[in-house]
């Protein structure tokens, strides 16, 4: 995109929307459009990010379409993000320890599991390296809520705009006298959705920069966020992990390499998977409502000068409380397939790991302790998407995976990954010994299966 734009018509009943949003955006003296404002996040976001905001301001009146998530300026806030908690980058000897553990910890893993050991890089990486290699998956996975984002953000935007007089109309600079607003509205609003999803851009990176400061490797959200299946760690986070642990930093370090190798591995090695938890996350975000009269009543009932009281009603009333039975849908889908990763991570990690480190068990239960309470972090992504990524039934799944592994060995464990239709349902989860006989008996069919025989039986019967 250009940096220079196209010069704005010089006729004085034109209005002059670049005089207009640079004074607005620098603080407007009128209430009404500081309410209007609100509506997109403006007096919630730090001076620097405003600044960064303002000074894209010509490639905004370019004329280009809209983008609902900006992605560099998501990147950019998250790494000052990171940079603003601490941080910095990794040495040699850090990287070293790194890819030796790694080393040892797939060694480990092809003891306990016949999936192919991953052949993808190995990453020591700072907070900011994490954010720069997956941010763009954290676009694809919100983006179907910034497009809502934006379209409620121009809805409350037209209907605060609505309210304005003539008098606040004509103080607003560059408009000339007896500009109708909803004209205006109609020539304000690709802008303002452009807006929006700066605005937008700038909370997901607020978001995922503090989610850096809290997961120890690529995968820990139980995502596949690392591009070509790599396996990433990262010293300083695991190092914060270790403290209180009462355990040798090494041996910490190795636990969370069999994990993570173990994950990504498992990602790899199933083809279906991570499509199907990303394809998850969109179809809930994309059903997501957002709440417009939440908004529009949050800007009318707070005062707009207190940033803190604008971003804690606009937390609250952004997304409709009750979510829609396609969001629940995808939500247990989601939630089935995130314990599903880690229950069987639990198992194998457990597996490799307990014949060599003495503290097994204990760093075990203090992953799933954490997993489990989640951080501020996790809350903070929960606010902003609406979607708590928790795996909430880990043991019920680290249950299963036990169990058909004690009936079955290792190679019956990872063989329910072959196929979606093979793989425990939610409702396997409530019955893990149920499920357990009916893959060794080869009896998993889904429910479609099950409704097409008794069709073809009914039919049968009918048709002697």
């Amino acid at each position: 995109m250009s940096d220079h734009p196209q010069q704005q018509p010089t006729d004085p009943e034109e209005p002059d929307f670049a005089a207009m949003l640079a004074s607005l955006l620098g603080g407007a003296d009128n209430p009404e459009v500081t309410k209007a404002l609100g509506a997109m996040g403006i007096d919630k976001i730090d001076p620097a990010t405003m600044g960064m905001i303002g000074a894209q301001l010509k490639a905004m009146m370019s004329g280009d379409a809209a983008e609902p998530f900006n992605l560099e300026l998501a990147t950019d806030v998250a790494r000052k993000t990171v940079a603003a908690q601490g941080d910095s980058s990794i040495g040699n000897a850090a990287r070293q320890e790194i890819e030796e553990a790694v080393q040892v910890a797939t060694l480990w893993l092809t003891d306990v599991t016949d999936l192919s050991a991953v052949d993808g890089a190995v990453h020591a990486w700072s907070r900011a390296e994490w954010v720069d290699q997956t941010m763009p998956m954290w676009r694809e996975l919100v983006e179907p809520v910034a497009v809502g984002v934006s379209t409620a953000v121009v809805a409350a935007m037209r209907a605060q705009m609505g309210q304005l007089g003539g008098e606040d109309l004509a103080a607003m600079p560059g408009l000339p006298a007896g500009t109708d607003p909803g004209a205006l509205m109609g020539q304000l609003e690709p802008m303002l959705a452009r807006v929006s999803g700066s605005m937008f851009g700038a909370q997901v990176g607020q978001a995922v920069g503090a989610l850096a400061s809290d997961l120890v490797s690529g995968t820990d959200v139980g995502l596949p966020l690392v591009p070509r299946h790599g396996i990433a760690l990262m010293p300083a986070n695991i190092e914060s992990f270790a403290d209180g642990l009462e355990v040798d930093l090494a041996e910490v370090r190795l636990y969370l390499a069999v994990r993570e190798a173990a994950r990504v591995g498992l990602f790899a090695e199933v083809a279906w998977l991570g499509p199907q938890l990303v394809a998850a996350v969109q179809a809930y975000a994309r059903d997501i409502s957002i709440d417009t009269e939440g908004i529009e009543s949050a800007l009318q009932s707070i005062d707009p000068s207190d940033p803190a009281a604008m971003q804690a009603a606009l937390s609250d009333s952004l997304f409709t409380p009750e979510p829609s039975p396609a969001q629940r849908s995808a939500l247990t889908l989601l939630e089935t397939y995130l314990a599903l990763v880690e229950g069987w991570v639990d198992v194998v990690a457990d597996r490799a790991a307990s014949k060599h480190l003495p503290h097994a068990a204990a760093l075990g239960e203090a992953v799933r302790r954490r997993r489990a309470s989640g951080g501020p972090a996790e809350r903070v992504f929960s606010q902003l998407v609406g979607l708590e990524l928790r795996p909430r039934r880990l043991r019920d799944a680290a249950n299963l995976w036990a169990a058909l592994e004690a009936k079955g060995g290792a190679a019956v464990r990872d063989g329910a990954w072959a196929h979606p239709d093979l793989a425990p349902t939610a409702a396997d989860l409530d019955d893990p010994l149920g499920y357990v006989d009916r893959f060794i008996s080869g009896d998993t069919k889904d429910e479609m299966d099950a409704a097409l025989d008794a069709l073809l039986s009914e039919g049968d019967s009918n048709n002697p």
